[in-house]
């Protein structure tokens, strides 16, 4: 039976060992009593490592590297901070291979933190806001701490929390972590009605993480039986859920049901998916599973990107030099949409970030995405399809939605690379 602890008698030095790898639920799902204990703690410990998803708390600290090795698939939110003072080591992997890197080993977790909803009538507490790769965590961990937060949406799965899956258990009563997007300027509503148009009624999406995959959903009011499938969900599909737009009346799988592996929303959100049977929540092995993917029809893949060059090649990582992205998901969807019978494989962003132009003539960072998955490109300027197109092509196609202020430079550009 899990030891029921208080609060402020939380001894993680009693718990974690030094040379212990730490996990924890990321943005929204970070269990903020935990983590900002261990973070004070950390020095009773000794040295330790943490490994981290998306952050969008304060919790984290480039000092707090004295003592904490930081590794992360991602560079977003509060990861920056790390980022930026060189202390953290990326992972740059498949979302895909998450579950398996974890369940194996490679991807060790040796104590695991995560805020959980109270237990139902069957005594089965719930994930809450992000099952995804916590999933195998919870069956790798040597020790499992859960925050139970009384106002945490519990959320429906395959996989329900048991006491015995829990070694300590702190009761908490607290607003969960909430994401509010800042508000999007011109070129963003450009892009997204862009990509909107694109979608046809009985579509199954997948978005990625940022403001205009929001953006994009919120330019679909009009649309008819649309799907959900994708790794992280935000508040627009619980609008468009209760608008009766997105139905998932027309999916090939999980006919009837959104799926998802986290929430990356807000108030409403989270209040919406609160004992909610049409929102599933699953490991990532399901929502980026290949095999899955490939039995869903009419797929289409809304991501977005640092920077995208002329062939096609896609940074989704690095910006200015900093890590700021991931590698994430796209792949894996983006494949599966090139791959779907009616799918799209989108990526959409702005030509622009302040001076400098997102459409290169050479990338400034790694290659998220190869050329050989690029479908469908979209800036404020237009929709490029580069599929089937040859590489002379594809440049034209891409010139085309480039700022026009940063075309000519970049023929020029073009010219003096190799293909």
């Amino acid at each position: 039976m899990a030891k029921v602890l208080e609060q402020n008698a939380l001894d993680l030095g009693a718990i974690v060992r030094r040379g212990d790898s730490v996990m924890w639920g990321q943005a929204n799902a970070e269990p903020l009593p935990l983590t900002q204990a261990l973070m004070a703690q950390r020095h009773a410990i000794g040295e330790f490592s943490v490994f981290l998803g998306v952050t969008y708390s304060d919790t984290l600290k480039a000092e707090h590297a004295d003592c904490i090795r930081f590794s992360a698939y991602a560079g977003t939110g509060g990861n920056r901070v790390l980022a930026k003072a060189d202390k953290l080591a990326i992972l740059p992997c498949h979302y895909s291979h998450l579950g398996g890197l974890i369940a194996s080993g490679r991807l060790k977790v040796d104590v695991l933190l995560l805020q959980l909803a109270p237990a139902n009538e069957r005594g089965e507490y719930s994930l809450s806001i992000a099952h995804e790769y916590l999933v195998p965590a919870l069956e790798s961990a040597r020790v499992v701490i859960a925050e139970v937060n009384e106002r945490a949406p519990w959320t429906c799965s395959v996989r329900p929390v048991l006491e015995a899956d829990l070694d300590y258990i702190v009761r908490t009563e607290r607003d969960p972590l909430e994401l509010v997007h800042p508000q999007p300027g011109a070129a963003e509503l450009a892009v997204a009605r862009h990509a909107a148009a694109l979608i046809e009624d009985g579509a199954t999406l997948q978005f990625g993480l940022g403001v205009l995959p929001e953006i994009i959903l919120s330019q679909l009011a009009d649309r008819r039986d649309l799907g959900v499938h994708s790794g992280a969900i935000g508040d627009q599909v619980a609008a468009l859920m209760q608008a009766g737009v997105i139905t998932n009346a027309r999916k090939s799988i999980d006919r009837g049901v959104s799926v998802a592996g986290i929430m990356f929303g807000g108030r409403r959100l989270h209040d919406f998916a609160h004992r909610n049977p049409q929102l599933q929540f699953r490991s990532s092995d399901y929502t980026h599973g290949a095999g899955v993917l490939a039995q869903i029809e009419r797929f289409t893949a809304l991501n977005s990107a640092v920077e995208v060059d002329l062939s096609g090649q896609i940074n989704a990582e690095v910006a200015a030099g900093v890590y700021v992205g991931a590698v994430g998901g796209a792949v894996d969807f983006l494949r599966a949409a090139q791959n779907s019978k009616g799918g799209l494989p989108i990526v959409a962003l702005p030509s622009t970030a302040g001076r400098h132009s997102r459409i290169v003539a050479k990338l400034n960072g790694p290659v998220s995405t190869p050329r050989s998955d690029a479908g469908i490109i979209v800036t404020e300027y237009g929709v490029a399809d580069l599929r089937g197109a040859s590489l002379p092509e594809r440049a034209r196609k891409m010139l085309a939605i480039a700022h026009p202020d940063q075309r000519e430079q970049l023929e020029r550009d073009s010219r003096s690379k190799g293909g």
